[in-house]
């Protein structure tokens, strides 16, 4: 995902362009020789050893070497995270945290900002170690982590403002006026693809909002929410605000999704994971936000300048290798065009640099895990054997011996029954499916369960407006695709989940609405006779 803004300019500006700072940041990064930190669970404001002593390899997809470990949390380091979490909420009556003035947790929600700035490219190098994110991409994230934060500080300062907002009442006699009170503690369980930036999503509105969190990111990718913990550590957030626990999704995130004293999980991942947190916060009526799977459309009419759609086309699936929920994998492509538009976008997808992450000029690095490689493989592997065509790609490139590498793959001749068009890859595959009429495209792009994003593409504005109102997702582009502000809400529709984050949205997932209504007449109410009076 193409993300919001870059922190300099992050009321207004969109990170699409090359940007000499981060170009800088990037050589810094590659420069610098940065040791893998050891860390421990961060609990309290104080790191803190896994109670059973376990610990996970941290595995460098790029070379499928072991680089250093992260610690593993049981239940056991869940209920201390959450424990001092719920004490954080409530020490000092909530004054030094939850009840503070949104300007005291705005304070320090842009220390937090300015230590990623200062970080951002020992972070970045941690980050594309981690996922195999190409360098740039992840010193693009860092930018977005910072804005993010600083995004909501503004919102932290103007939320005290809207306290105590009065209601317009149809008798005189009443007063309402509304308040906006934080949630409490809040469970936040991340993935892998954007490890700090899509904690970030989660734990800045949080905090913003008054909430206190126990973070759980990917145990996959978890470096960099670590360093998080560390900078909040040196811009002494009060203890217990947040707290990450790293580890296994059954060791760490189910305790916490399940735990009685948390008021609230977010989570984005997978759908099935999705269904699991549901079920379990049924049991106690809890309520949940799910950022969950995708299986996007970006639909191409004939009116198009062809190499500039090419390029979104590409950008579309192939950025961040495919790994993003909302990756616009399924090409409807008109027909009229598609013999054209297919040369020139399998002779772009060749020509794109698949390539360690750290190499200068990477565009493509490797997927995350060993099964997320397999997974992806037999997804092509099945797609051939149902008929597909693979117009390029569909292996490891040729000069990469090492590493979880899949060349960018595109494939045709696609049936809506195959299995590569219905469900999720998480990985540099296109699929194609070419219509000829307006209403067809609409058909086939809401033709999934999923309804986190489309993308449509025509120099006729008209069209695409209608498309944008037809197609059944949470966000659309408009000739382009992954742009993402923090403005603006995120979320999906279907089995993609529902909550939005991100802009005032974002904030709202993490505040109760109270309405106090007050009896200001002097008159008594009347309704039942005083027993002095009869």
């Amino acid at each position: 995902m193409m993300k919001e803004s870059c922190v300099r300019h992050h009321k207004e500006v969109a990170v699409f362009s090359s940007d000499p700072v981060i170009a800088l940041g990037v050589v810094d990064a590659m420069a610098m020789a940065i040791p893998i930190p050891h860390r421990q669970l961060f609990i309290d404001g104080e790191w803190s050893e896994p109670l059973r002593g376990k610990r996970l390899p941290i595995i460098n997809p790029a070379t499928e070497e072991s680089i250093g470990d992260i610690p593993a949390a049981t239940v056991e380091d869940v209920e201390l995270a959450v424990a001092a979490a719920r004490k954080a909420l409530t020490r000092n009556k909530g004054k030094d945290w939850a009840r503070a003035p949104g300007a005291v947790r705005a304070k320090y929600l842009r220390a937090i900002a300015a230590k990623i700035v200062e970080k951002k490219s020992e972070l970045a190098l941690l980050e594309s170690l981690d996922c195999g994110k190409p360098l740039d991409e992840a010193a693009w994230d860092m930018d977005d982590v910072a804005g993010c934060f600083e995004f909501y500080a503004d919102l932290a300062e103007a939320l005290d403002a809207k306290q105590r907002a009065p209601v317009s009442l149809p008798m005189q006699t009443f007063k309402c006026y509304i308040l906006r009170e934080p949630i409490g503690v809040v469970g936040l369980i991340t993935p892998w693809n954007y490890p700090l930036l899509m904690a970030t999503w989660k734990v800045a509105p949080a905090l913003a909002a008054g909430c206190t969190a126990v973070l759980k990111p990917s145990e996959l990718c978890s470096m960099t929410c670590l360093e998080l913990a560390q900078v909040c550590k040196e811009v002494a957030l009060p203890p217990g605000v947040l707290n990450v626990v790293t580890g296994l999704g059954p060791e760490a995130g189910a305790p916490l999704a399940s735990h009685p004293h948390v008021d609230k999980v977010a989570f984005t991942g997978s759908t099935e994971t999705g269904k699991k947190i549901m079920t379990s916060a049924a049991q106690m009526v809890k309520p949940v936000s799910l950022e969950l799977g995708g299986k996007s459309p970006i639909i191409v009419f004939e009116d198009v300048e062809v190499e500039k759609a090419v390029e979104w086309t590409l950008f579309g699936c192939f950025w961040t290798n495919g790994q993003i929920c909302s990756a616009t994998s399924r090409l409807l492509l008109h027909e009229s065009i598609a013999e054209e538009f297919l040369g020139k976008l399998a002779t772009w997808a060749k020509n794109i640099k698949v390539s360690d992450p750290l190499e200068e000029g990477c565009r493509l690095g490797p997927v995350v895990s060993e099964g997320q490689y397999e997974k992806i493989k037999k997804f092509i592997t099945t797609a051939k054997s149902e008929g597909a065509t693979i117009l390029c790609g569909g292996g490891r490139p040729q000069h990469l011996e090492k590493g979880y590498f899949v060349e960018p793959t595109i494939i045709t001749n696609v049936e809506t029954s195959m299995q590569i068009w219905r469900e999720e890859i998480f990985g540099p595959v296109l699929c194609v499916k070419t219509f000829r009429t307006e209403e067809e495209a609409i058909e086939l792009a809401n033709d999934t369960h999923y309804g986190l994003a489309g993308a449509v593409i025509s120099k006729d504005t008209e069209r695409c407006q209608r498309i944008s109102e037809m197609i059944q997702a949470g966000v659309i582009w408009v000739n382009c695709s992954q742009p993402c502000f923090c403005q603006a809400p995120w979320g999906g529709t279907k089995r993609s989940g529902f909550g939005r984050e991100l802009g005032e949205w974002g904030l709202d997932n993490y505040l109760s609405v109270k309405q106090v209504t007050e009896y200001i007449s002097d008159d008594p109410w009347g309704w039942y006779p005083s027993p002095s009076k009869l």
